[in-house]
């Protein structure tokens, strides 16, 4: 089966395009007979997403810290909802399930989950396709400040083509799958902290 991370908002935003997007990806999901791994809200984006695979058959698995249960309002209505004691638990456990990589629309969590597991790949501790889901333009600063780190010499320009953008949510997780498949195996041996 294969397992998707997304990384998005425990908060909907301002344009209801990024809770369209998010049911969109999660229905993809559930149709394809994919598996969800995220981080175990059942607010926001977080919410959309795990709902929306839930509604179309998928299986979801959500990780998240004891300390955020209550305040992320842990999602009870899932498959598996693991408690774990700190974030560092939390996002090991959901790079280990997991066989690609998303980012939906969300603040600073969303961002730092992202670059994370990119940095990740950058330093070969997987080889796991990376996206963005680009709804509305909402990564559009983010792939301007990319192409400025690229552009100084900070960044390799290999990395920046390697993360997938797309802003449809159906054909990117097409590609991530397409490109998960053909990725070298090791996903219970991934450990980089």
């Amino acid at each position: 089966m294969f397992s998707l991370c997304v990384y998005c908002g425990s908060r909907s935003g301002a344009d209801p395009r990024h809770a369209e997007a998010a049911r969109a990806l999660g229905t993809a999901l559930g149709q394809g007979g994919h598996r969800l791994v995220y981080g175990g809200g059942h607010a926001g984006l977080m919410g959309a997403v795990a709902d929306a695979t839930l509604a179309a058959g998928g299986q979801v698995l959500g990780i998240i810290p004891r300390r955020l249960v209550s305040r992320e309002l842990g999602h009870r209505g899932i498959q598996e909802l693991r408690v774990v004691d700190t974030m560092h638990e939390r996002k090991l456990q959901m790079a280990q399930a997991a066989d690609a990589f998303v980012a939906l629309a969300g603040g600073l969590g969303t961002l730092e989950e992202l670059f994370e597991a990119w940095t990740w790949q950058q330093l070969g501790y997987h080889a796991r396709p990376i996206g963005l889901l680009d709804t509305a333009g909402f990564y559009r600063p983010l792939l301007e400040l990319l192409a400025h780190t690229r552009d100084a010499g900070f960044v390799d320009a290999a990395q920046v083509s390697r993360l997938r953008v797309d802003s449809d949510p159906a054909r990117l997780l097409q590609t991530l799958r397409d490109e998960a498949a053909s990725a070298p195996p090791g996903r219970s041996d991934f450990n980089p902290i």
